[in-house]
């Protein structure tokens, strides 16, 4: 009850439709975060993905409420770019990593260092060949072997990025999933019982009379 949990499904990040997507989620992320001042994570399936949406949101909201994760952070850079979620930020501060990554689970940052998630697209790892022998041999023994390789280790990353919101009973916080796909069955089965009060939502005005309501 201490998080309100929001599915976009009116925008598809499947890879081949990534490029239609960007416009559309930089402005949803805008709205959220205007609804409410404070510290934000957003991940993303790709650096790239990740960068195409920056750019954007860089005529859209000031450099110094945006925080980049880069590739090969060493562990001083990766100290460096968790403490800036402080609960001193007078102004909402924005950051952006990817899914699976240094950032995507094992750290903590309780109360108001963190009060909201922002998830894009359903973590599906990109194709392999490692990947695709996992999903030759369910096929063989099992018949689903797309879930086994991809959809669940996917659906993993998501539920570690999500877990980064609510870490002690006191915390409130946002969570916002961004894919057509999670209202779809083969998904909603995959939800943890703490997610059955999700809400759908179709577009921008919707996603904000909601995330309003909650943070009153």
């Amino acid at each position: 009850e201490n998080a309100c949990l929001l599915i976009h499904n009116k925008i598809s990040t499947k890879y081949t439709q990534r490029a239609d997507s960007y416009d559309d989620i930089a402005e949803l992320i805008e709205t959220i975060i205007k609804t409410h001042t404070g510290n934000y994570l957003v991940y993303f399936p790709s650096y790239v993905y990740l960068n195409e949406v920056v750019e954007r949101l860089k005529q859209r909201l000031p450099d110094r409420q945006l925080l980049i994760q880069e590739r090969g952070m060493d562990e001083s850079a990766r100290d460096s770019f968790l403490a800036q979620f402080s609960t001193t930020n007078e102004e909402t501060l924005v950051g952006f990593a990817v899914m699976g990554g240094v950032f995507g689970e094992g750290i903590d940052l309780v109360g108001d260092r963190l009060i909201g998630v922002i998830v894009v697209g359903v973590g599906v790892p990109q194709l392999g060949l490692e990947r695709d022998l996992i999903k030759e041999y369910f096929d063989r023994d099992l018949g689903s072997g797309y879930a086994y390789a991809y959809q669940y280790p996917g659906f993993n990353r998501v539920l570690q990025a999500t877990g980064r919101v609510i870490r002690t009973d006191t915390d409130r916080g946002i969570i916002v999933l961004i894919d057509e796909r999670f209202t779809q069955t083969q998904y909603r089965q995959l939800f943890p019982s703490h997610w059955r009060g999700y809400q759908v939502v179709k577009n921008i005005h919707e996603v904000e009379d909601k995330l309003t309501h909650f943070w009153k």
